[in-house]
C-alpha cells in the first residue's frame, strides 16, 4: 500500500460530492419525464455510485488517520459502483420511451468476489459512457453544444480512470493521478448537467 495522506483522502471526497450534485439536478429535472421504473433505476443507480465512492473515500480517510485498514470498504467500491452506473444509464434510456408501461423488473444479485477488478471497470465505463451519450443527444436536440463537450471530456477522463484502474499499483503517485482524473471527470459531468438544466432539461422531449 502506498502512502495515503489525510489531504489525499479528503480530496477523494470531491468527485463524490460533484456527482451527488449532478445526480440531484438530474433527478429533479427528470422526475416528471421518466416512467416510474426508469426513474427508480436512475435513483437507485445514483445511490449505488455515491455509496461506492463514499466507501472508497471513507476507507482512505480511516487509513490515513491510522484508525484501521478496513479493506472491505475499498473492495466494495467496484462491486457497488459498477452496476450503479449501469442502472444510472438504463434509467436515462427511459427518456426515449414515453408510453406508460405496466412494470419494469429488476433483479438484485448478491455480490460475487472477483480477484480482478477488470469486469467492474468495464461496467463503469459502459454505464457512465452510455449515460453521457444519452445526455449528449439531449444537448444536441436543444442546440446546446457546451453540454456535449463537457460530457465528452468527462468520458475521456473516465476512460483514463479505467486504464489507471487496470494498471493500479497502489503508489502515492497513482492514487493522486486517479483522484485528479476522477475529479476532472466529475467536474465536467456536473458542468454538462448544469448546462442542460439551465436550458430547460426538465421540459425537453428527446423524440
Amino acid at each position: 500500500m502506498g502512502e495515503i495522506s489525510v489531504f489525499m483522502a479528503i480530496v477523494d471526497f470531491i468527485p463524490v460530492v460533484l456527482f451527488f450534485i449532478a445526480a440531484v439536478i438530474l433527478q429533479r429535472d427528470l422526475y416528471s419525464r421518466l416512467v416510474k421504473g426508469a426513474y427508480s433505476l436512475l435513483a437507485s443507480g445514483s445511490i449505488m455510485v455515491l455509496t461506492g465512492g463514499f466507501f472508497k473515500a471513507l476507507w482512505k480517510i480511516l487509513y490515513a488517520l491510522n484508525v484501521c485498514d478496513y479493506v472491505q470498504l475499498n473492495q466494495s467500491f467496484f462491486v457497488i459502483q459498477a452496476p450503479g452506473y449501469i442502472f444510472f444509464f438504463l434509467g436515462l434510456l427511459g427518456l426515449f420511451y414515453k408510453p406508460e408501461k405496466k412494470g419494469v423488473k429488476t433483479y438484485a444479485v448478491a455480490p460475487v468476489v472477483f480477484t480482478s477488478t477488470l469486469p467492474f471497470i468495464v461496467l463503469q465505463v459502459l454505464g457512465l459512457g452510455g449515460a453521457q451519450i444519452v445526455l449528449m443527444i439531449s444537448g444536441f436536440k436543444k442546440k446546446n453544444y457546451f453540454a456535449p463537450v463537457c460530457f465528452v471530456v468527462s468520458f475521456i477522463c473516465m476512460l483514463g480512470m479505467g486504464y489507471l484502474g487496470a494498471k493500479f499499483d497502489s503508489s502515492s503517485k497513482m492514487h493522486w493521478l486517479a483522484q485528479v482524473t476522477n475529479t476532472i471527470s466529475m467536474t465536467a459531468f456536473l458542468m454538462g448537467t448544469v448546462s442542460l438544466h439551465k436550458k430547460g432539461f426538465e421540459r425537453e422531449e428527446i423524440r
